[in-house]
């Protein structure tokens, strides 16, 4: 009896020690984007997204938590601006810098989530002139650690995230729609 305890351990072990390193030898780069056509010029939409102070009006996790505390530093819109989020645990801790933003053109910042996991990445709005609108496309893109890589096997972290980014457009599209200030 004990010899197959044994066995049934070490088939075990052998299994977990297969599936760790599977998950180590998953690729570390990750990139998630979503495109849509707003019913704005090319200015009005850059402008919503170059000034974190808008970003509450449109963006998709400040409705996940109504009670996030925010703080601003730094500029008050474009390179420089800087915005500081804690949240619940949907929305969690984190921070972010404009660090490029060329006019109606496009916007890079810099984003770090501290809680719940930790990870920096990049997030790039482009902005495309086209018939009814601006096309804008939103993307993220870094590296998993090995907590990203198990995470993104048990997630679908494009469709998570993807869905986000969709949630967002909408928002502006409506904030736009209506010639709403904000």
């Amino acid at each position: 009896m004990l010899t197959y305890i044994l066995i049934a351990l070490v088939v075990l072990f052998a299994a977990l020690a297969i599936f760790l390193i599977y998950v180590a030898t998953l690729p570390a780069k990750f990139a998630i984007s979503r495109s849509a056509v707003l019913p704005a010029p090319a200015d009005q939409v850059f402008a919503i997204v170059n000034d974190f102070h808008q970003w509450n009006h449109w963006s998709p996790w400040a409705r996940l938590d109504p009670n996030c505390k925010t703080a601003f530093d730094g500029a008050s819109s474009g390179v420089g601006a800087k915005f500081a989020w804690n949240g619940n645990c949907q929305v969690g801790t984190g921070h972010m810098t404009i660090v490029d933003s060329r006019p109606n053109d496009s916007i890079k910042i810099d984003l770090t989530f501290t809680k719940p996991m930790q990870a920096t990445n990049v997030t790039l709005f482009t902005f495309k002139p086209e018939v009814g609108g601006t096309r804008v496309t939103w993307a993220m893109s870094g590296v998993n650690n090995f907590m990203g890589k198990l995470f993104g096997l048990l997630m679908n972290c494009d469709k998570m995230v993807g869905d986000q980014f969709e949630n967002g457009f909408a928002n502006m599209k409506e904030i736009l729609a209506t010639g709403a200030r904000v």
